[in-house]
């Protein structure tokens, strides 16, 4: 018995410094040796001279003279990469990509080819009708009720103005609470269906958004107030829009840049999305340089393509960039965006 329990401990000792030992003193010696960048995170370093993200990660980018990657489900968090899992069906998936289209969208044809949806968007919401209907903003919120409670639970600001409207309709929240009985203390988010009814009939055409004004002492404040347009406008009710307008005819937007990837964390987007950004980061960099527009767009247009690449050294797939690589070359180039 004892002989063999000597060679069962020899063998799980000489199993231990093999396998925890040795072979990955090994692989770490060849990494270091043969792959050092790889091996050590492919991290890359900015202009001056620290670490500002690897290769193999995603991170945001939201200056409008960066290319931006595409949108994760993880928000963009190394150690919580994950689909969105949203399916098809899902309107939480609909709206997420209705979000970043509608202050991209451009007209394929017509007197208003090629210009921004937008502005459009905005006048049609100011006239406060969809299908033929008053109030568009308690029609989204009717319609979308979890859409409405994410909007009061996704920013405290926004859970707080709805606090104070509600002490200022005790009359409101006393019928929903005649209406609801299993709610008597109703919070916030409780309450934001019949926040926005509200809101929408007395602040027709308008819709609660943070503005940022200089406060006495010269600093800027951010508030909620009733607005007719800007980015909440043009993102939240693009899809309204569309369905007011289903004959009208869009660009299509390239997949990658409103569809997430499996991990949410995928470094690199596709040449043609690049391409899509292409105008609004060149004219950022164009008016903060005060050059050329043209030129300023020609020279990045020139950094993609030098930077692009196809899989299996391009036998198979589309172009693709890594969004990291390319904004330090125009950070290298132009330097530090306004």
């Amino acid at each position: 018995m004892g002989k063999h329990i000597s060679k069962s401990v020899w063998l799980l000792g000489f199993a231990v410094v093999l396998c925890c030992g040795v072979y990955p003193l090994v692989l770490w010696a060849i990494g270091q040796t043969v792959f050092p960048f790889q091996a050590n995170g492919s991290m890359l370093k900015g202009p001056d001279g620290q670490f500002v993200g690897s290769l193999l990660i995603a991170q945001p980018f939201t200056k409008d003279g960066y290319f931006q990657p595409r949108p994760s489900a993880a928000s963009y968090d190394g150690s919580s990469s994950a689909s969105s899992a949203l399916a098809a069906s899902n309107y939480a998936l609909r709206d997420r990509v209705a979000r970043q289209i509608g202050p991209i969208a451009k007209y394929a044809g017509g007197p208003k080819a090629d210009q921004l949806v937008a502005p459009d968007v905005e006048v049609w919401f100011q006239k406060d009708m969809f299908q033929s209907a008053p109030h568009i903003v308690a029609q989204w919120a009717d319609a979308h009720n979890a859409l409405a409670a994410a909007w009061v639970t996704g920013d405290p600001t926004h859970g707080a103005y709805v606090d104070d409207w509600s002490k200022a309709h005790p009359a409101v929240v006393a019928q929903f609470i005649k209406d609801n009985p299993a709610i008597p203390q109703p919070k916030a988010p409780d309450l934001a269906i019949v926040f926005f009814e509200n809101f929408s009939k007395n602040n027709p055409g308008k819709f609660p958004s943070a503005v940022t004004t200089t406060g006495k002492d010269g600093k800027p404040q951010t508030a909620i107030r009733p607005v007719n347009a800007g980015s909440d406008i043009q993102s939240i009710f693009f899809d309204m829009w569309r369905q007011d307008h289903p004959d009208v005819a869009l660009q299509e937007v390239p997949g990658d840049m409103v569809t997430t990837s499996g991990s949410g964390l995928d470094p690199h987007i596709t040449l043609q999305n690049a391409e899509y950004q292409l105008d609004r980061v060149g004219a950022k960099w164009a008016a903060d340089l005060k050059r050329d527009p043209a030129t300023v767009r020609a020279e990045i247009e020139q950094i993609l393509e030098q930077n692009a690449s196809a899989p299996f050294f391009g036998l198979a797939g589309e172009k693709i960039i890594n969004v990291l690589q390319v904004n330090l070359e125009l950070r290298k180039r132009y330097g530090a965006p306004s």
